[in-house]
């Protein structure tokens, strides 16, 4: 039998225990998202892929706000996050920091989803190189003048009429795509994610 998982049988962290984990060398940067919805969203998702950081930007809703906790299930008490007015400053600091600073966005130079290898580097597998990912407004998307800073955008391929996805959708896809190279390569120990059975 496929019996479900009851919530006490999934492992669950607790916010300091969460704290405590090993870096995964992802932060996400959230440009000017309108909806404070989509950025609970984005709270939750960090938290589930163990994102080290998240980066509220312009006009970004920040905590605490009902709003925000309604899709965040508390996700914004776990996951570390800061405010900046100004985006192009975050992105100077982490490029300062070392990070590889990536746009989600659909440009005429982006790299498609399944073609990028994150950690695929000198040093590949070991978990070490930094990404910053910066998502964009739910109209404008990522701003033009964050696209010129970054290194390189990522664009999500699709395949319908829109070519265009939530955020927060966006965000998930990402992370997942990050993650999983994370998890194929070794670099997260079988220890920091729960066994089946």
């Amino acid at each position: 039998m496929n019996r479900k998982l009851l919530n006490i049988e999934l492992g669950r962290l607790n916010p300091a225990d969460y704290s405590s984990q090993p870096s995964s060398g992802i932060v996400v940067v959230l440009d000017n998202i309108r909806s404070a919805h989509n950025v609970g969203s984005a709270f939750r998702t960090c938290d589930s892929f163990k994102a080290d950081r998240l980066f509220l930007c312009g006009i970004c809703a920040t905590p605490p706000s009902a709003e925000i906790r309604k899709s965040a299930l508390g996700a914004e008490e776990s996951v570390p996050w800061e405010y900046a007015k100004d985006t192009l400053e975050v992105v100077s600091r982490l490029r300062e920091e070392g990070y590889t600073v990536v746009s989600v966005e659909q440009t005429v130079a982006s790299v498609s989803l399944e073609k990028f290898k994150p950690w695929a580097g000198p040093s590949e597998g070991s978990g070490t190189e930094k990404y910053a990912l910066i998502f964009g407004n739910e109209v404008d998307g990522v701003s033009q003048e964050v696209v010129d800073a970054s290194d390189f955008s990522l664009e999500i391929p699709q395949f319908g009429t829109k070519h265009s996805l939530n955020v927060s959708v966006a965000v998930g896809v990402v992370l997942w795509h990050f993650t999983n190279a994370r998890l194929t390569s070794q670099a997260i120990p079988e220890s920091h994610h729960r066994a089946n059975g």
